[in-house]
């Protein structure tokens, strides 16, 4: 899926306009994803090219058992496999890999780590020092366990570890949670599952979290970076052990806008605004150091200062200090014909969130601002 990364002037086939920031993929700037039906079902054709390079199903199947995973809500027939390309129906049921196992590979990565909480998490400030952290300051000398799952919910066209698709499709690499668990080193104070996305696999997260833990008495935070896409029942269960270890959720709520989350993601964003609104409730036991991390990914020409301002008023109204941050976007994936976000754009919707009423915004990769 390599594709020739240049930045041209792309046009709008609904109403003609000609801007850098419009992708030639979707073929459609925000304005008419807004506004204009037929614009949404061109830019609907991107996740088709998409989705088909990997053999994947183009959109949630609608036929057989509901799964109930994420707010897909595929009814996959039996012997096939839901949107996510890991949960089948096997003669009527609806389950993952055998054996408790997952696709996903694993790491260490030395902290403090490019973390979107990293700026709020114990590893990287010393938040929550003494019982969640093992420094009053940023745990050099110690590492986190990066879980990596080879599958999504999402089909985000700018997806910077689209690769994920192709272990997806193959169904490989895999990992029990018992082997999982067992990574965790004498140096390990935090696993951070991801990907791709935890959802297809947020049970055999969930069940690798408590083995961990229960073989590690001392510090072992345990953190989510998600689209928030699962189930309010996941969520509960996630943010429970989350709060308890010390760990976070981080969740990326891609677009305000669902027109436009669609276009970009393939799914609605309803879902994620409720997790969202879910955790920040579980989350308001703990003030130190922070359960739910929010980012946004400044799209040029898709996600603006009018989608930050609303994410961030919406974030105010649950707990002004919920941690928000803006991450530059690198093109990548399908939206390789996209800039970069510029220091203008960011700068902007910087303003927007902290005018919003947020006490806690940052940038994020500023190192990629043009």
């Amino acid at each position: 899926m390599d594709r020739e990364q240049v930045v041209g002037m792309g046009i709008c086939r609904h109403c003609s306009t000609e801007r850098k920031d419009i992708s030639s993929i979707m073929a459609v700037c925000r304005e008419c994803l807004i506004g204009d039906e037929d614009a949404r079902s061109t830019a609907a054709t991107a996740h088709l090219e998409s989705r088909g390079a990997f053999g994947m199903s183009p959109f949630p199947p609608e036929m057989g058992v509901s799964c109930g995973q994420c707010v897909n809500g595929c009814r996959i027939a039996d012997g096939e496999r839901g949107y996510c390309g890991v949960r089948r129906n096997n003669r009527g049921r609806i389950e993952g890999l055998p054996d408790n196992e997952a696709v996903a590979v694993s790491y260490h990565d030395p902290l403090p780590t490019n973390c979107v909480a990293e700026w709020v998490c114990p590893a990287g400030t010393g938040a929550g020092f003494p019982r969640y952290s093992h420094k009053e300051g940023a745990e050099e000398g110690y590492d986190n366990l990066a879980v990596f799952y080879g599958a999504c919910s999402f089909d985000c066209l700018y997806c910077q570890n689209w690769h994920y698709r192709e272990m997806a499709s193959a169904l490989s690499p895999r990992i029990s949670a018992d082997e999982l668990a067992s990574r965790v080193g004498p140096r390990t104070s935090c696993i951070c599952f991801f990907g791709g996305d935890p959802t297809p696999f947020i049970e055999h997260s969930i069940i690798t979290a408590i083995r961990a833990r229960e073989r590690r008495k001392d510090i072992l935070r345990i953190c989510w970076e998600t689209n928030g896409s699962l189930s309010p029942s996941f969520i509960d269960r996630i943010g429970g052990i989350a709060l308890e270890s010390g760990g976070c959720v981080k969740v990326d709520l891609k677009a305000w806008n669902d027109h436009v989350h669609r276009a970009l993601c393939g799914a609605t964003n309803a879902r994620t605004i409720d997790n969202i609104r879910r955790l920040a409730s579980i989350g308001s036991s703990r003030r130190e150091p922070p359960l739910l991390i929010v980012s946004t990914l400044l799209v040029p020409g898709y996600v603006d200062e009018e989608d930050v301002r609303a994410i961030a008023e919406f974030l105010a109204s649950l707990d002004p200090s919920i941690p928000y941050s803006l991450l530059a976007f690198h093109p990548d994936y399908l939206l390789s014909d996209l800039p970069s976000t510029s220091k203008t754009q960011a700068e902007r919707c910087l303003k927007a969130a902290k005018e919003a009423g947020l006490s806690r915004v940052k940038i994020g990769n500023e190192w990629l601002l043009r």
